[in-house]
């Protein structure tokens, strides 16, 4: 039923190119600096806990959203039980809905729905400071029948109307989106994992993302993309164990 789906996907819905191209970066990736080991061993050595580093920024606001940040787990996972499908989990939401509560943003750009875990956070965080709207690129799960229903799927509807949402895969999203917004106030990667993927997104957000754009980087045990980002370019961050995998945070270096 997967290889039903995948090629109607790529010959009926038009994704041809899009699953040739992940397929072909994913064999051809860019290879990296660190190994694996190396690279976990860095996450160990430099972590950070989300709690106490959002405590550090603003103790009352981290506190003051607890029950925000829970309703959204409960809620997100309450509608997920109902979904057949294993749709993955969210990113680091929490830390997404301090960042998003803390800034203020007018701008949040988004690689990675799915079923929109982290998007329900990023967006009710928006609304409770009423200002601001999401970006979000995915692309549809192929190897699902009817993927595009899913997306999202747990973003109550109450809350679409700060959401942008563009479904045919990063190359294409992007490039609508940064001719759509000016500066990107917080941007959240969690769509392709590989490096020159990573690479090809603040490639095509280069001109919308500046030194006060909080980014936040899902899944980096995947390569060594982020130690070699952060180490680059001479940048602020932390680093974060959640749910059993790492996220990177690049901070401005205004904050510090």
């Amino acid at each position: 039923m997967k290889l039903i789906n995948i090629v109607k996907s790529a010959f009926i819905d038009g994704n041809f190119f899009v699953i040739i191209k992940k397929a072909w970066l994913r064999f051809f990736d860019r290879q990296n600096i660190l190994s694996r080991e190396e690279n976990i061993r860095w996450f160990n050595d430099n972590k950070s806990n989300i709690s106490n580093f959002c405590c550090q920024i603003d103790h009352s606001l981290w506190d003051s959203i607890q029950s925000d940040i829970n309703k959204v787990r409960l809620d997100s996972n309450k509608t997920l039980e109902t979904i057949e499908h294993n749709l993955g989990g969210g990113g680091a939401y929490p830390l997404l809905y301090f960042i998003v509560r803390f800034v203020k943003p007018m701008v949040v750009v988004e690689t990675g729905v799915a079923s929109g875990f982290s998007t329900h956070a990023i967006l009710d965080a928006l609304e409770k400071n009423k200002k601001g709207a999401l970006f979000s690129s995915d692309l549809p799960y192929f190897r699902i029948s009817d993927p595009n229903k899913y997306i999202g799927i747990v973003v109550p509807e109450g809350l679409k109307k700060r959401w942008n949402l563009f479904v045919e895969g990063d190359d294409v999203n992007l490039i609508k989106i940064s001719n759509k917004v000016n500066m990107i106030d917080v941007f959240h990667y969690d769509s392709d994992k590989s490096f020159n993927g990573r690479l090809r997104a603040l490639k095509i957000l280069e001109k919308n993302i500046n030194s006060d754009t909080w980014m936040i980087f899902d899944d980096i045990q995947d390569n060594s993309f982020f130690h070699e980002f952060v180490y680059g370019k001479n940048l602020n961050w932390k680093v974060f164990e959640f749910e059993g995998k790492w996220v990177g945070l690049v901070i401005p270096k205004s904050l510090i």
